[in-house]
């Protein structure tokens, strides 16, 4: 394996491990990547320790609670990262992960060099989105227990999104402050809750697009009370039914989603047409959740991990190429995403 050093670190590891993430990445301004991309790195890497179902879920998250401390600043443990390697790197199918894996150790000292405004921030968004992975291995049974557990309600739902995602639009929001001064338009509390709400529409959309898969697992990440509300129970959601019953509930759903989606919109065009590299990075995933969304409502077997809502390949290459000439038009592109909010809503009133 080549070197892993910064170069290695935050350029061909990084895109082996990113998948589309890595194209917002690149476009985002100089100053910028390196923090961000560590961030995913790190945030990626706890990812697999969390995710790696042939290690006990206690063992998983002793690991992931020693890798936080790493992250911020423990003495450094070389039995940690020798447990890495031989518990849970060599578990990896993929080579690219279990390469990610045994990088981590060149990954914490690069942190450990960064400035100190970009390091803490770094610190901190790994630190609560591993909270998030927390939250999973504590809240769900082990993925092999047959057995399925749900969310309470409405509000575990929203400080879920919040932890494994809202809290990087906040994290994304004070890079942009700390190397873009003056780029933000509107004052620092109202785009920070942007960046926030702009997070949760992109996982609300995972959760929607992956409840069939992540049931197997025994995670429902629908609430409680709101399975209630339409008669069922997490169990119903593995029937061969679930799609056609849960339609009430998706349809709620959604609409929280599309909620976000508007604030996300508006983050965006909180920033001026003239700074193309941050506004494509924040456009992208937009047009692409959105489009998710879409296919997601016109999808009758929603709830079928065989049949997921998945956008090809293509069609994202062909947003991404279809937004560029447009990308300062605020006009144009507000009437894209609300059009293609418009298609969803009429979609979710036809049933």
């Amino acid at each position: 394996m080549h070197k892993p050093d910064r170069a290695f670190l935050l350029g061909p590891l990084l895109k082996s491990v990113s998948r589309s993430f890595y194209l917002t990445l690149r476009v985002l301004p100089a100053g910028m990547r390196d923090p961000v991309g560590l961030a995913y790195l790190l945030a990626r890497a706890a990812d697999t320790v969390a995710d790696t179902s042939l290690i006990a879920p206690e063992q998983r998250l002793t690991l992931l609670l020693a890798l936080r401390d790493q992250v911020n600043g423990a003495a450094p443990e070389p039995a940690l990262m020798r447990r890495m390697t031989e518990e849970i790197a060599g578990q990896q199918a993929l080579v690219d992960e279990k390469a990610l894996l045994e990088s981590l150790g060149p990954a914490l000292a690069l942190l450990a060099r960064m400035r100190e405004p970009d390091r803490a921030a770094v610190r901190e968004i790994v630190s609560t989105l591993t909270e998030g992975m927390e939250f999973d291995l504590r809240t769900f049974p082990d993925e092999r227990s047959g057995r399925i557990a749900a969310l309470d309600d409405a509000a575990a739902l929203d400080r879920y999104t919040y932890l494994v995602a809202g809290c990087v639009g906040e994290f994304w929001t004070r890079m942009t402050y700390a190397h873009l001064p003056g780029t933000l338009a509107g004052d620092a509390a109202t785009m920070l809750a942007r960046g926030v709400r702009f997070g949760k529409a992109l996982q609300m959309t995972n959760v929607l697009r992956d409840c069939g898969k992540d049931l197997r697992i025994g995670r429902c990440y629908l609430p409680t009370t709101l399975l209630a509300a339409s008669g069922l129970h997490a169990p119903d959601l593995l029937l061969p039914d679930a799609s056609r019953r849960a339609r009430a509930l998706r349809a709620v759903l959604v609409r929280t989603t599309l909620d976000h989606f508007r604030e996300a919109l508006a983050y965006t065009l909180a920033i001026p047409g003239s700074a193309v590299r941050l506004r494509l990075a924040c456009l992208w995933p937009i047009l692409i959740g959105l489009e998710t969304l879409l296919l997601l409502v016109e999808n009758p077997h929603w709830l079928d991990p065989a049949r997921v809502s998945k956008l090809p390949r293509g069609r994202v290459y062909g947003i991404i190429a279809r937004s560029v000439p447009l990308v300062a038009a605020d006009g144009w592109l507000r009437r894209w995403v609300e059009g293609t909010m418009g298609r969803i809503e009429a979609r979710l009133e036809a049933g």
